[in-house]
């Protein structure tokens, strides 16, 4: 017994980004816009494999220095001190500090390697075409775009120590080099994730489904 599989590009129907609308197209367009609220409508994001590896690419090589060079210079009276995100975690770790050491670890070394990894685990499936674990795929697709919103959250407690501790010429604390990488890694990621069609993921269960935008 053959199982049809019904989806909407093959009836011809784009689904708005903006506000979730299922509208058709004009005939003879292959594109068209949101009868609601204007908004540009097509098929599949386009190149959305290529600009997912391009900032993924471009998040991973900013990974490395990220991790290795410091984010957070530390003045005193006995001299300058710079620590790694690894570092400060470390020296977050206490009796009373380990809640904001697990935050730190989590979002800064943990969040970022994860969306890397998962994002890079759908565009491989994706080029090779893969038939199996749609369901895995989606629910990876929409935990990394939950966790996403909290990738911030180490640039901020790096920032608001910066801003709160200064007390020159006694301490003083600034950001340094590698706050700008891991900066740059957040932006990247959350790019990578917005460029992302999840749809691609549904196309190989299609015959002559496309893989690209």
């Amino acid at each position: 017994m053959s199982t049809t599989v019904v989806t909407a590009m093959g009836r011809g129907l784009q689904s708005c980004g903006t506000c979730g609308l299922l509208s058709r197209p004009m005939a003879g367009m292959d594109k068209g816009h949101c009868p609601r609220c204007g908004e540009k409508l097509s098929f599949r994001k386009p190149a959305s494999l290529q600009r997912t590896w391009a900032y993924l690419i471009a998040a991973a090589v900013c990974y490395i220095p990220a991790n290795l060079l410091p984010v957070l210079t530390t003045t005193t009276a006995t001299g300058t001190e710079s620590d790694t995100i690894l570092q400060g975690v470390v020296l977050l770790w206490s009796p009373t500090g380990w809640p904001l050491s697990l935050i730190v670890l989590i979002a800064s070394i943990v969040i970022p390697i994860s969306k890397i990894v998962a994002l890079a685990y759908l565009l491989i499936t994706i080029h090779r075409g893969s038939i199996e674990s749609y369901e895995q795929r989606v629910r990876v697709y929409r935990t990394v775009r939950f966790i996403g919103r909290w990738s911030m959250v180490d640039v901020f407690v790096d920032t608001f120590t910066a801003a709160l501790v200064q007390l020159p010429p006694f301490m003083w604390v600034e950001p340094a080099s590698g706050l700008v990488f891991f900066a740059a890694v957040v932006v990247l990621t959350m790019f990578a994730a917005e460029s992302f069609d999840p749809r691609l993921i549904w196309d190989t269960a299609v015959p002559g489904g496309t893989r690209d935008g």
